[in-house]
């Protein structure tokens, strides 16, 4: 039964589930609480690992401190943490999405174009550590420079339309955490699935708007993850932002397929509607400029989603969210209980011995430490090894929690990793040659290549690799006296540096 049961549990929630046990600890939180609490919004983003690429007085000296003190008064609110629970994931590991520049805030200045508080994530093939970076943004044309000293190309540097958090300000901001229950559509019923219809290939399926009533023999989807029930009220928000009483807008519900449709207000007294709209009856290059709903705004928020699942519990979600989502309960979590930890048993000859952490490291405490220290010298000549240092030899190599290790690692939580493997080993364990150690390595090589990628010494530029697409994997097979080929992928700081007559042999200038 519980078989059966957990086969109907949807992949995208077993991903949010690792996420959501995974990649925010509770110790990042505390600290970055912690730290925001006392107004130190710079140690709040270094608890989350949230680089920060512009400095204020510099910001100050070009835009005011008008502009400035708006931009303060926002720094102050964000919760960094809050902001990394909520960015999004991709499958099925659940990391960042990689190369994704972000809005949080827009500002006016005295510049033409608006200036833009954003978070980017680094592009896959260095993002290890899982680390994020504030910066600002001006808008195109106006040959503004940037306002970090990171020489770092970014591989995507505008703001996304898909992926934006200015209209969801209660997902990064402390002050407006109130509205996520609203905006999230914590208080209304389950949205209904897509209708079953036939329909041409590489067309896509539209939901019908809330509000129309079933069709006979139609199944109710509670599983469904589309907020279609706030779609209207979001679109709104969005035309208004893009200074668009009303028209048109899409939404993406796949990778080659996409919504067009239309708010509709009769008049001030009705809330407003939508109606799906014939794609074809639109140019394609008006369907490409329309605006798209954002992410957070399309989809049922994922916390939402695990609550009411019953695959995670209040207490194990950000306290913010919990707090907010607090009125609407939880389903039962289910699951073997956590048992508190035993010390491992081995059959070693004929009798039962138990394996523990003394002083720092894991040992056969059953056997006299002479005895152990004459096992082993026979291991080093080859002999055959008792049944407990076997076992103790697999534990160093390839242990249980090398999954729990695997996956801290790989959402940046090196002390939580480990913390893991202290409790595990001891801290006085020497690690073997094994899945282990191999982990911990790869993860040290990988926060160096992210660090190259920050400061710009990039040995290999990714653009070598174009002929894989530009794989994480390209890079490596790139020859490594290979130059980049000078076109307009290449970013502007390394142009400069290719056709100046005067670029420095070592060292790199900007």
């Amino acid at each position: 039964m519980a078989h059966h049961l957990a086969n109907r549990i949807p992949t995208r929630l077993l991903m949010w589930q690792r996420v959501r046990e995974y990649a925010v600890p509770p110790s990042m939180i505390e600290t970055a609480t912690a730290r925001r609490a006392v107004g130190d919004w710079a140690g709040a983003c270094a608890a989350a690992r949230i680089d920060v690429d512009f400095d204020l007085r510099a910001v100050r000296d070009r835009h005011g401190t008008d502009l400035v003190t708006r931009l303060r008064a926002d720094l102050r609110r964000l919760a960094p943490d809050l902001l990394r629970w909520h960015m999004p994931r991709i499958a099925p590991d659940g990391r960042l999405r990689p190369g994704l520049t972000i809005s949080l805030a827009h500002y006016r200045s005295s510049g033409a174009a608006p200036l833009q508080l954003v978070v980017r994530t680094p592009p896959a093939w260095a993002d290890a550590g899982q680390r994020m970076s504030l910066a600002l943004w001006e808008g195109p044309g106006n040959g503004a420079p940037s306002h970090h000293p990171h020489p770092h190309p970014h591989p995507h540097p505008h703001p996304d339309r898909r992926f934006r958090l200015d209209l969801h300000r209660h997902l990064w901001d402390s002050g407006r955490i109130g509205e996520l229950a609203r905006r999230c559509g914590a208080g209304e019923a389950p949205s209904t699935a897509p209708p079953e219809r036939s329909h041409a290939p590489g067309r896509p399926v539209l939901p019908d708007p809330p509000g129309l009533p079933d069709r006979p023999g139609r199944p109710a989807d509670h599983d469904s993850p589309w907020a279609v029930a706030c779609w209207a009220a979001e679109a709104e928000l969005l035309l208004r932002a893009e200074a668009r009483p009303h028209g048109a807008f899409t939404v993406r519900l796949g990778a080659r397929s996409r919504a067009v449709l239309e708010l509709v207000a009769p008049d001030d007294s009705h809330a407003p509607t939508f109606r799906p709209l014939q794609e074809a009856s639109l140019p394609p290059q008006v369907v490409a400029a329309l605006p798209v709903l954002p992410e957070a705004a399309a989809r049922v928020l994922p916390d939402l989603e695990l609550l009411r699942a019953g695959l995670v519990a209040a207490e194990r979600l950000h306290p913010l969210v919990a707090a907010a989502l607090a009125a609407y309960g939880s389903a039962p979590v289910a699951g073997p209980a956590s048992e508190p930890g035993d010390p491992h048993r081995v059959e070693c000859r004929g009798e039962v011995h138990r394996i523990a952490l003394r002083d720092g490291v894991l040992t056969a405490i059953d056997h006299d430490p002479a005895q152990l220290r004459r096992e082993e010298l026979l291991v080093a000549l080859g002999g055959p090894a008792l049944p407990c240092l076997r076992a103790i030899d697999a534990v160093h190599r390839n242990p249980e929690a090398l999954p729990a290790v695997r996956e801290r690692l790989g959402h940046g939580d090196v002390a939580g990793a480990l913390a893991v493997v202290e409790a595990l080993l001891g801290p006085g364990a020497v690690l073997r040659d094994g899945p282990l150690r191999e982990e911990l390595e790869s993860a040290t090589t990988r926060r160096i290549e992210h660090g190259l990628f920050r400061s710009g010494l990039v040995a290999v530029h990714p653009a070598a690799g174009a002929r894989g697409a530009g794989n994480a994997s390209d890079v490596g097979h790139a020859e490594a006296g290979h130059r980049p080929r000078l076109d307009r992928r290449m970013p502007p700081v390394m142009r400069r540096k290719r056709i100046s007559r005067t670029r420095p042999r070592t060292g790199l200038a900007c």
